[in-house]
This record gives structure tokens, sequence and C-alpha cells, in this order.
């Protein structure tokens, strides 16, 4: 068995010496361009970029023809450069950043960056908390003032998980069509 040998380009030249089943890079290429097309498919999500991918690693191949000896390692020899190629896509992939005179505008914030607007959405908010019927109140205050589970809320109140759920989406639901709220947004 004979191992992979490089030798010189002057000595790859020498007559006769591809006599084993590809002749030729054309030969190579023609007879394995759907293995290897489906190795880089592998190695990129679009069909596209997986071409871009093995014309590149077959330029390299095509470069390097005449040192590869062994003709058995030509695929690996691809699949590597593919690899490889890929690797260095990635390391220089990078995120495009433009300078720009003026900054865009902030989409506004309800409450916005006023500390009175802020004061005024908090104090109607508890208002509309204190308009709920006394255990949807409770159920509300519970889950989401002290960020207590559903489990930890009825735990608490006595009652099952269920009845937390279906009470905290009452209290919701009467809370978004709130008219105070409505206003302060």
């Amino acid at each position: 068995m004979t191992t992979p040998v490089c030798t010189s380009a002057s000595a790859a030249a020498a007559p006769g010496r591809r006599t084993a089943a590809y002749p030729s890079f054309a030969s190579y290429v023609r007879a394995r361009q759907p293995v290897l097309l489906r190795t880089a498919r592998s190695l990129t999500a679009n069909p596209s970029d997986a071409e871009d991918l093995l014309q590149t690693a077959l330029a390299k191949t095509y470069v390097a023809w005449e040192r590869i000896e062994d003709q058995r390692a030509l695929d690996g020899y691809v699949r590597r450069a593919l690899l490889n190629t890929r690797t260095s896509q990635w390391r220089k992939r990078r995120v495009d950043e433009f300078s720009c005179d003026e900054l865009p505008e902030p989409e506004p914030v309800p409450g916005g960056d006023d500390p009175a607007e802020r004061q005024a959405l908090r104090d109607a908010m508890w208002r509309a908390v204190l308009r709920l019927p006394a255990r949807q109140r409770a159920m509300v205050v519970l889950r989401y003032y002290e960020d207590l589970s559903e489990a930890q809320t009825a735990e608490v109140l006595g009652v099952s998980v269920g009845t937390v759920k279906s009470a905290v989406s009452r209290a919701l639901g009467k809370l978004r069509e709130d008219p105070e709220l409505e206003l302060a947004r």
C-alpha cells in the first residue's frame, strides 16, 4: 500500500503520471461533483452558498492538483478545503454598521422618560387595580406585584391553580378595558 507523497511540480508533470481513475481535473469534477455538493450543502443552509463553497474548494484543489499523488485522497482534500473555506467565511462574517449624522428617534414608551408621566401611569394603574373585585385584586397583586407563580398564589389563597388562572385572566381583561388606563396610554 502506498502513502500519499507530495512532489515538486516538475516531477508531477512527468508523462504517464495520471494513470489512475481520474486522468484530469475535469474528469474528477464530473465524477465526484454530486457527492461533494452534498457535503457542501451540509455545511451551509443556502443551496446557492453551497455551490459557491464547492467552487471555491475545487479552485483550491485545482491549484494543488499536480501535487496530490494519491488520488484516493482527493475527496478528503476537497472536503478539508470545503471545511476550511466555510470556517474562514464564518470567521470573516461581520455586522455592517453605518455611521450617520443624526441618531434615529426612539419609539415613545408609555410613561416616557418624564418622571411625572411615569408616576401618573402608575397611579392610574393602581386606581384600576383597586376597582377590581377583592378576590381578583388579591390574585393580581400576588401574581404580578409579588411575582408569585400560579401555584404559589393558589396555595396562599387556598384555591386551585385553575381558579387563579381564570380569575387573573378576567382581571387582566378588565384592566385592558379600563377607560382611565386607555387615556393614560
